[in-house]
This record gives C-alpha cells, structure tokens and sequence, in this order.
C-alpha cells in the first residue's frame, strides 16, 4: 500500500490562515485519517508544495507530524517549496528513487526557480532514464509536483509541465511504466495516456476547482490518495477525505446537518 499525501502548504508561523484553513490542522486530520484507515502503508509520498513559504520552520513541524511513522516517507518539491532547504531539513525522505516488491518508484523534481509553471530539465530527465534502465523487471510509478496533462481539455493550463510531450516519449519507451501521480492541482484526477495511469490527488487543505476558465475553491473535505501496486502491474487505487463535520470544525463552520437543524 502507497499513500499519496500533497499540497499541504505549511507556514513558517504555525497559527497562520491560508484561504480560511490553518494548514497544519487540516494536515494533522489527514494524517489521524490515515493512520486510522491504513494501517500498515509501504510507503507515504509528499508530492510538493509541502511549504507555502519555504520556511526551515514548516519543514520541520512536517517532520515532527510524522515523528511516529514506521513506514518509509519520501518527498518532492513544488513550486511553493524552496527546493535547497526542503533537502536540507527533510534529508533522505528526498532521495529519488525507492523500490518496493516488483516496484520502483521515482520522484521528479519539476519546478523551475521563480515560476508556478512546471518544466523537467535535462538533469532530471537524465535521472529518470538513468532509473528507468535500473528498474530491470519492476514496473514503474512516476511522481512529480506538476501535472502532465490539462485538467479540462477545454482550458489552457499555464501552469502544467510545459514540455510535458518529452516526458510522454521518454515514458512511452518503457512500457512497465504504469503511473504518473502528481500533486498541484488540489482535485481528484483519474485518466489514461496509452499504457499510462494518470492521477491527480487532493490537497491536506483547501481544494481548486474551474469555473468558467478561472480557479475557485472547491468546498469538498481534504483527503489523500491511497494505491494498491499488484506484482502484475495492476492497481487499485481511492482518494479518502475527511470527513463533513471534521472539516467544518476545522474550517470554524457547523456541519450542513448542524445548520439545518
């Protein structure tokens, strides 16, 4: 069992609202989630944006939050981290590739110094193809912050991975590459590129949703990604979200069925 975890956008004051949500809070809930619902994860993946402010401070209450874990944590940086002191304070959960029973998983960093918008360089490419020829018979999952693919085919995104096509062939020549998961976008995504599984997950906090050409918030509950990853390179794959009452609690709101009455 994979968890996927993103977009947590911890701040260097830990009483700090973003969006009307203290991230830290929202954070703790979905890891108290998690520890209830999956016992015993193989691993738990960061996928970046894991500080607002790239603050040495948000990193380690990160680390702190996840002191009692017995699973192995790995991260990647997003647009929002600061890539130098994320590997710094958070030391080897930024190593980049880690292998489970007939998986490897490799984590791309895909931020560009001072932009929102994704882009993957050719070091990381070179890291990638470098991994792909090391996989042997494992299958594959690729995580990085930035999303591959638009999240309406009817809208331009600007801030997707912007030479994402190159991406696409270098995945494309190596057919045991099952997943692509990024983070990002704050919303459940779930589609296929060929032989590729492509999955976006909700935020620890607030959520993003299009309306009309332009971002909103979204006011469904937190949540997480887990995965199953099967020997035969098949998944099964859910997103679990707090649930009503907690996330209005934490929003400092009544629950809808409290309203009501």
């Amino acid at each position: 069992m994979l968890l996927q975890l993103t977009d947590s956008h911890l701040m260097d004051d830990p009483e700090a609202l973003m969006l009307g949500v203290n991230t830290d809070a929202s954070l703790r809930a979905v890891l108290d989630l998690a520890r209830r619902k999956e016992a015993r994860p193989d691993l738990m993946l960061l996928t970046g944006d894991l500080s607002q402010d790239g603050s040495p401070a948000a990193y380690r209450r990160l680390r702190a939050h996840l002191a009692d874990a017995s699973h192995p944590v790995r991260c990647l940086p997003g647009n929002h981290d600061a890539p130098r002191v994320l590997r710094q304070e958070l030391g080897d959960w930024a190593q980049p590739v880690h292998d489970l029973p007939g998986w490897r998983v490799i984590l791309l960093d895909s931020t560009v110094p001072g932009q929102d918008l994704g882009h993957m360089g050719e070091a990381q490419f070179a890291l990638l193809d470098q991994a792909l020829r090391d996989a042997d018979n494992r299958h594959v999952l690729v995580a990085l912050h930035h999303n591959l693919v638009r999240v309406d085919g009817n809208w331009h995104d600007p801030m997707m991975v912007d030479n994402a096509s190159a991406v696409f062939a270098r995945l494309s020549s190596h057919p045991r590459t099952r997943i692509a998961l990024w983070g990002h976008i704050h919303q459940e995504f779930d589609c296929r590129h060929h032989h590729l599984r492509m999955l976006g997950t909700p935020s620890t906090c607030f959520q993003f949703m299009l309306r009309n050409g332009r971002h909103a918030i979204d006011p469904r509950a937190p949540g997480y990604r887990w995965i199953k990853l099967y020997a035969d390179g098949s998944i099964a794959t859910g997103v679990r979200r707090l649930d009503a009452g907690t996330w209005a609690a934490l929003r400092g709101q009544a629950a809808p069925e409290a309203r009501a009455a």
